[in-house]
């Protein structure tokens, strides 16, 4: 993928380069037009040609302006060849037609018994219903409220009013921060510090220490020292020695660009704190800081090579089709910030961990819960037993426990 970053850089800088000249050579041509019709118009035979200097000049330029077009055509057909011939695959073959059908047990057809008819009739695809809900939440957490509303409208449910004024509130003091204004997060965070405190975030000290900062760069020495004696006090036992950097820092008030605290001015600094006040904001919602529909095409994107692969090599190779049912029979490599394994859901009895039955690795290195050890052993420590998985031999001795 990054080649084809690169490359379309590369055509969207040609393409930009194009369009200004484009534009001049449009503004050029229009020009010649305008003084031929003027200069034909004061001509007393209405018969009088064209000068030919003029008739070159409009020949020129539409030359010109064609071959733009067709150099801009041509960079764009290119990136289009290399991006079709790379994804030459058939993704037919990986995914799931019946994906969205409508599955639901007799047990959730119970629970629908209590609810009108007409929250009925719209929830009989209970798959479809959740996703309508995903792709509506998707809108509100990127700021398109209207799109939401139109969206869940046609779809048949309410989106959540709290909701839609809770993320409109993020907003508003997001683009705040974005200009440079941090004063609404501070304000944000010191009537919510006893949840943040909970959750070990350090958000209001990072925002008091922006605005110190802006203080002491605006050389604005004396009124920094003030905000530090009353700002600062309540963070005293838990900020301690960046309290003292920062004091540190008032010896090099005049040349703090310069100075070792020169990192208290890096611009990432501001994007750091914005995303870090995004995610304890949405996290005091209980929501993730990215939308969930964007990490799941995030991972299912990056899954997508090795599923082709693995889904090839098992009809070409062993004449299996995979069924795409239960869990992958390849582990997908994603970066740290997908992996997410706070809990354990077992691949045989699918249920989640819990302390009283933790999940337990066996010697082939599978793992399962802990009941479901027990009845494969027989409730025996040392009866022989084969993995649900593959063909290995193992005691329930032999297994360890796995702490998440």
């Amino acid at each position: 993928m990054d080649t084809f970053v690169k490359d379309f850089a590369k055509v969207a800088k040609r393409q930009h380069t194009l369009a200004a000249d484009t534009t001049t050579t449009i503004d050029a041509l229009i020009t010649t037009l305008t003084e031929a019709r003027n200069a034909h118009a004061s001509e007393t035979s209405p018969q009088c040609p064209i000068s030919p200097t003029t008739a070159l000049r409009i020949k020129t330029l539409s030359t010109k302006l064609s071959e733009s077009h067709k150099e801009t055509a041509s960079s764009l057909s290119r990136f289009s060849r290399q991006v079709e011939k790379k994804f030459r695959h058939d993704l037919d073959s990986i995914w799931d037609p019946c994906a969205l059908d409508d599955s639901s047990s007799d047990e959730d057809d119970e629970d629908l018994d209590d609810v009108d008819e007409e929250d009925t009739s719209r929830a009989k695809n209970t798959k479809e219903a959740t996703l309508n809900r995903t792709l509506s939440h998707h809108f509100i957490r990127e700021g398109r409220f209207d799109l939401a509303s139109a969206f869940a409208a046609e779809a048949g449910f309410n989106v959540p009013e709290h909701l839609k004024q809770h993320v409109s509130e993020m907003y508003t003091i997001l683009e705040q921060m974005r200009k440079g204004d941090v004063s609404g997060a501070v304000e944000w965070a010191r009537g919510r510090r006893e949840d943040l405190d909970k959750r070990g975030s350090g958000l209001e000290f990072e925002l008091r220490k922006v605005e110190f900062v802006g203080l002491l760069k605006a050389g604005q020495v004396t009124e920094a020292l003030e905000y530090a004696k009353r700002r600062f006090e309540p963070f005293a036992g838990s900020h301690l020695k960046e309290i003292q950097r920062l004091m540190c820092s008032f010896l090099f008030a005049t040349r703090l660009a310069t100075s070792p605290y020169a990192d208290l001015l890096d611009p990432h600094l501001q994007t750091d704190i914005q995303r870090r006040f995004t995610r304890d904001f949405c996290a005091l919602l209980g929501l993730s800081s990215d939308s969930p529909l964007f990490i799941s095409v995030t991972v299912g994107t990056h899954a997508i090579p090795t599923i082709l692969k693995m889904s090839s090599i098992m009809k070409d190779k062993s004449g299996i089709e995979w069924s795409q049912a239960g869990e992958l029979p390849v582990e997908v490599p994603l970066s740290d910030a997908n992996r997410f394994h706070s809990v354990f859901a077992c691949p045989v009895s699918k249920e989640q961990s819990t302390d009283d039955n933790p999940p337990m690795m066996m010697a082939c290195g599978h793992v399962i819960c802990q009941d479901c050890l027990k009845r494969l052993g027989k409730g025996s420590t040392t009866t022989r037993f084969k993995c649900p998985y593959c063909p290995t031999e193992s005691t329930g001795a032999q297994a360890m426990q796995i702490y998440i």
